[in-house]
């Protein structure tokens, strides 16, 4: 009966269990589109963009006008009811809806940009685990040579051909690899810990980052930041900018008040008694721009149409210097990744092999072993980073060009 009731339980907690998410280097953009709650909150800043083009460009609601007239004694008065409609002398609310319309193509840019920010810092995030999990990979092996030569020592020291004292340097070689492999699962967890918000998953939601780092192959092409959405944001902002200092000028001039009126009055015309008479008019109201020709808000315009444009392109240019010595620095770790896989790396495992059969058959040292063996796995660590650090320039690059 216990056992009934366990295995139901745990058929229970299996259905509620998530699913892993699976990631890897190049699906992780799809997953922050799609679940990223940061930018799932920036797309509405394009719905108020929206709905600051629909509001714009539209006239002032028309007034009802009335009014009532009478003498103390109720027996003269005038009722009077009229409307009126605000008009404006130029072309303002055009132009303010030219404005909002390049203002919320600006909002659109700019929740590009959040998303380009938010993949760069997932795909570096990827690069760090697949990185750590190489290493974890070349400490393994490592481990495991250590484990079996440690093995062969012990033997040996019991029959009296070897000293144990190496049978211990060879053991404490076998412990400080678990050490380091220890260590690699806490940094491992803490870039999954960076990683599962940007994914818009929950604390305990399990998470595979699938693949691994590719060799690395240096871009080519120029570089175009045309794509950067930030910097489309910039030359949009600069353009409504422009058309702000358009619009300001054309504010220099108040709207034209015009309106209709029906009145109906009734007065006393002694001796004739009272007499009723009936009013149709029209009335029309001009702001003369003597005191306020809104200079300083031209000048504000003018001042904020030079900035954006300034921002514009000194944008531009950082983007290409950050494409640029992105790509200097890919270079540079390709050609060291190559260098330690096709040059230092076999060198330095084929001296390794060497020393330990030439340990074995009495012919070397175990200082000898151990510092061939340090060399190799140096070496070997040094080509992971080499190729973790290329694959960060890398991001880097195809951030600040935003063609990832």
């Amino acid at each position: 009966m216990a056992s009934a009731v366990l295995a139901l339980a745990i058929t229970a907690l299996s259905l509620k269990a998530e699913p892993a998410v699976i990631v890897t280097l190049s699906s992780v953009s799809d997953r922050i589109r799609a679940q990223n709650p940061d930018l799932a909150a920036a797309r509405f800043r394009i719905t108020e963009a929206l709905g600051r083009m629909n509001q714009s460009g539209r006239l002032d609601n028309p007034a009802l006008e009335t009014s009532v007239e009478h003498n103390p004694r109720f027996r003269e008065g005038k009722v009077e009811i009229g409307f009126s409609q605000r008009f404006p002398l130029t072309q303002r609310l055009q132009l303010e809806k030219k404005v909002s319309t390049t203002e919320l193509k600006a909002a659109e840019a700019e929740v590009r940009d959040v998303e380009r920010r938010l993949i760069s810092e997932a795909r570096t995030a990827v690069v760090n685990v697949l990185s750590i999990r190489q290493r974890r990979e070349l400490l393994k092996a490592q481990a495991d040579l250590s484990k079996k030569f440690a093995g062969f020592l012990s033997e040996a020291a019991g029959k009296g051909e070897a000293s144990s004292l190496d049978a211990g340097m060879a053991k404490l070689e076998a412990a400080s690899i678990s050490t380091e492999l220890s260590q690699l699962d806490a940094e491992e967890a803490a870039m999954v810990g960076t990683l599962k918000p940007l994914l818009g998953m929950q604390v305990n939601s399990p998470v595979n980052i699938s693949g691994s780092l590719p060799e690395p192959l240096v871009p080519r092409g120029d570089l175009d930041p045309s794509a950067r959405p930030d910097l489309q944001a910039a030359q949009w902002e600069a353009k409504a900018a422009g058309q702000g200092v358009i619009l300001e000028q054309a504010r220099r001039y108040d709207d034209v008040e015009a309106g209709v009126f029906a009145a109906g009055e009734r007065t006393e015309d002694a001796p004739e008694g009272y007499e009723n008479e009936a009013l149709v008019g029209f009335r029309l109201k001009v702001a003369l721009p003597f005191w306020n020709k809104n200079e300083g808000a031209i000048q504000e315009a003018e001042a904020r149409k030079s900035r954006k444009e300034k921002e514009a392109t000194a944008l531009f240019r950082a983007i290409r210097l950050d494409a640029e010595a992105a790509r200097k620095e890919m270079e540079q770790w390709a050609k060291l990744a190559i260098e330690l896989r096709s040059t230092l790396q076999p060198l330095a495992d084929e001296q390794a092999k060497l020393s330990e059969e030439a340990f074995r058959n009495g012919q070397g040292e175990i200082q000898t072993v151990f510092r061939s063996r340090e060399k190799s796995l140096q070496l070997s660590g040094a080509r992971i980073d080499a190729l973790r650090q290329f694959h960060l320039a890398r991001v880097r690059y195809e951030t600040a060009l935003a063609t990832y």
